[in-house]
Order: structure tokens, then sequence, then C-alpha cells
């Protein structure tokens, strides 16, 4: 039996190892972290990459946790839209809806489906081979691999040695918050709280209600790289503080020390590649991209079910990285440069531009919720 390595346990690297053991690849999971709980934080799963877990058995299983429901949309500061639809009209378009949950029980499900023993957690990666598929780990272990799979981040290790000149990721221009807030301690919101993306002059603020009673709160705001507050909810509370409901009592019920903050960073020159000889990079270590779209984690699913069917036994190997490479790369490039254009319109902080801005959307919501649905066409429209 084929032997695959696959570098990291987050989304991407699970459903590859998923992926790879129906296709009757033995695999081994090496993850660095002690353990694959993840930081608390919310994830949306688009019909594109529901198609992708139904390959490997789990579509369903998610689309349970699908919480969202009547409408949806962009709105201003003060609370009125910009442009909106429904849920129900999302899912009848794509046949899908989206499924916003929280990125630990997404882990959850994917882990726990994994072969017996397949995963070792604080086993970092020293150095791969790609000629070879030869892995090396801290005490000079090797692990022999017919295929390895690096799906080791956004500052992925195995990118930078497989194309050492290629230029790293950059900043995005933008900072970014992340909380999960108990719907029932919000004073004042309803148990229907409206999906929903608030732009305003340079700052955003998304509110998607989540399976369970929570409510999954990000923000963005355009600052130098590398600043941080001492209080971040406080920081959140004095940028966003006076938006409309149910922004203000959101924060007010988030738990200060829950509050995650990063900075955003993609990778603005496409790789000529997603492999090099045994390796196939994967999800952010292939085509890091701004969280505009909501298709980071989406493209890594897809990425493993692809993948997995190019190299299935019988197909040959180089063959089968080649055809990845190429269909991925023409998939996710367009993705990642749309992504990082629609970031761009959320940092403008200029009162004409953001009037200019604000009014082409309302002229184009008024034309009907099927204006903006076509703007998913090309994203969600995808099968496997």
């Amino acid at each position: 039996m084929a032997h695959a390595v696959v570098i990291g346990a987050g989304i991407g690297g699970l459903t590859a190892a998923l992926a790879l053991a129906r296709k009757d690849w033995s695999v081994t999971v090496l993850e660095k972290a002690a353990s694959i709980e993840p930081v608390g934080a919310g994830l949306a799963v688009a019909p594109n990459a529901l198609r992708a877990l139904d390959v490997i058995g789990l579509g369903d299983e998610v689309r349970k946790l699908s919480a969202i429901q009547g409408q949806s949309g962009i709105r201003v500061p003060d609370g009125r839209w910009l442009s909106r639809t429904t849920a129900e009209n999302a899912a009848a378009r794509y046949g899908d809806p989206i499924v916003l949950l929280t990125r630990s029980a997404l882990v959850g499900i994917l882990a726990g489906r994994l072969p017996q023993g397949a995963l070792r957690v604080n086993t970092r990666v020293a150095s791969v081979d790609p000629a070879t598929g030869r892995v090396t780990v801290p005490g000079a272990e090797t692990i022999e691999a017919d295929l390895v799979v690096a799906a080791d981040g956004i500052w992925s290790r195995t990118r930078s040695a497989l194309f050492p000149g290629h230029p790293a990721p950059v900043y995005a221009g933008v900072t970014s918050w992340r909380a999960i807030v108990p719907l029932p301690v919000v004073t004042g919101a309803s148990e229907t709280v409206l999906a929903s993306e608030t732009w305003g002059r340079g700052l955003i603020f998304g509110v998607m209600p989540l399976a369970g009673g929570q409510v999954y709160c990000y923000a963005t705001a355009k600052v130098s790289a590398g600043l941080r507050a001492a209080d971040e909810r406080d920081e959140l509370l004095r940028l966003f503080g006076r938006w409309h409901d149910p922004i203000p009592a959101l924060l007010d019920a988030a738990d200060p020390a829950a509050v995650l903050r990063h900075d955003i960073h993609c990778l603005d020159t496409p790789l000529p590649a997603f492999h090099a000889g045994r390796v196939a990079l994967l999800g952010d270590a292939a085509h890091p991209m701004t969280p505009n779209l909501g298709q980071g984690a989406c493209q890594a699913m897809e990425d493993a079910v692809v993948l997995a069917d190019r190299v299935s036994p019988g197909k040959g190997l180089s063959a089968g990285l080649a055809a990845y490479s190429r269909e991925r790369l023409a998939r996710t490039t367009p993705i990642v440069r749309r992504s990082r254009a629609i970031g761009r319109l959320t940092r403008w902080s200029n009162p004409p531009a953001v009037a200019l801005r604000d009014g082409a959307m309302r002229a184009a919501g008024r034309l009907g919720p099927g204006v903006a649905l076509r703007q998913g066409d090309k994203i969600f429209v995808w099968s496997p």
C-alpha cells in the first residue's frame, strides 16, 4: 500500500488525509502542536466546500449545523442595507446553504474519522526531500513516503524550501479580530440575529449566527502591521461601539480574553506550481488569501479531494501531481485575486470614495437579490 505523509493537521491537511485514505493510501499526519484543538473562531463552509466534504462522506454531517436563516447581506454602520438576499434564495440557487460553524467543530468532525494511529502530534518536520519523499523529524527519525502533502499553513516552511526565490506572503493592509459570543448573554439581541457584514470607512464588522446559540463576530481595520492594544475588546468598542445593533451588545458580551487579533497576509504572486517531486502543496501553503470571500478553508478542502483523486493508485504519481497543480492553480488564482480586490475596497476611508462605493453597491442591490447571488456563481458552482 502506498504511503502518504501529511504535514499539518488543519482543515486542509485533515481533509487530505481522509480523502487519501478513501483511495487506499496509508496515511500519517504530522502536527507540530501538542494537540489539534484550534483556537476559537468561526468558519464558513460554502456550497463548493460541502461538495468536497461529500467526497469523504461528511457533507451531510456539516449541513446539519447550518444556522443562517432569513435575510443576510451588507450594511452600513447605521444599519441600513446596501445589498441583501436570503439564506433560502442562496440555497435554492446553489443547491446548498453556506454553513457557519466553529473551526473546532469542523476539525473535530474531520479528526474523528482519521484511521487509528494516523495522527502524530508534537512532531515538527525538519526537512522534506522532494525527490525521495523522505521526511525527517526531530531525533533524526526519517519517515519514508510515496507522497508528501504540505498543509503547513501560510508561513509554510515546505513552500519556502521548494520555491526559495518566490516572494513571501505580504501584509494585506488590515488587521483582524475574531470572537465567539454566546447569544443568551447578549442583552437586547434576539434569538434570530441576522447574518451581516457592515462596511464603514476602512472598517468591517461581521455578525454570523452559529449553531448552538452562539454568534461569530469578526472585524477588520486599516492599520499598520504589528500594532496591538492592551485590551483588544476595548479597541473593538472604540472602533465599533456606536455602530448598529446588535454590534455594541455583542462586544459588551464578548470575553476579552477570547478576542483574537491577527494581521492578514496573502500571496500576491502565484506560485509556478503546487508541487515539486513527490511533494504537493495544499491550502494556505499553496495559495494564502485574504478572508474577504470566506474561501480560505473551502479552497483547501477542494484541493484535498482533487489531489486524492488525481494521485489515485494506478494513475501515476508524477502525472497526477502535474494535473493537480495545473487544475488547482487555474481554480485558485482568480479567487485569490478577487478576494484581494474586495479587501482593497474595504480599506477605502476617503469619504467621497466610500460614498461612491456604497452607492454602487446600493444600486446593484436595488436590482434584486439575484444580482448579489450571481457574484458567487464562479466560486460556489463547483463539483469535484
